[in-house]
């Protein structure tokens, strides 16, 4: 099921956030990712964040800021289950819109993305870690 957010879940949430990202970006150093860790999880417990969970708990969840998704992981355990897909869906009906940037050398995330409808609207470098990037679009037909 998905669900907004509870403050209840902000730990669950921060620690598929590290994990996730730590698992797709080994192109960047981990202490990155560590060094990050306390100032997202300040900044997803004041976002519009929405969360996948069955019974074995949280396995997933998506942030929004207005039309940005700042945000989708997905738990290692629970991935290539379908529960990025449909908490994208959620955003997509929420949104008529949808922005984000994606590492270019994250292929998993960028297939999945154009799978999902996204385009590549611009290239370009991450201030923050020297990385290519990709700004990826989606837009209601």
């Amino acid at each position: 099921m998905i669900r907004r957010m509870a403050a209840a879940d902000l730990d669950a949430v921060a620690g598929i956030w590290l994990s996730a990202n730590l698992d797709a970006h080994g192109f960047i150093p981990a202490g990155y990712w560590e060094g990050n860790y306390e100032k997202v999880k300040a900044a997803i417990a004041e976002a519009e964040c929405y969360v996948y969970e069955d019974a074995g708990g949280v396995e997933g969840f998506v942030g929004l800021s207005g039309d940005r998704v700042e945000g989708l992981f997905v738990a290692a355990p629970a991935r290539s289950r379908g529960i990025g897909a449909r908490l994208l869906g959620l955003a997509k009906a929420l949104r008529p819109r949808l922005e984000l940037n994606v590492y270019a050398q994250n292929a998993r995330a960028v297939a999945f993305y154009e799978r999902e409808g996204f385009t590549i609207a611009s290239k370009g470098v991450d201030d923050a870690t020297g990385q290519a990037d990709c700004l990826m679009v989606w837009s209601e037909a």
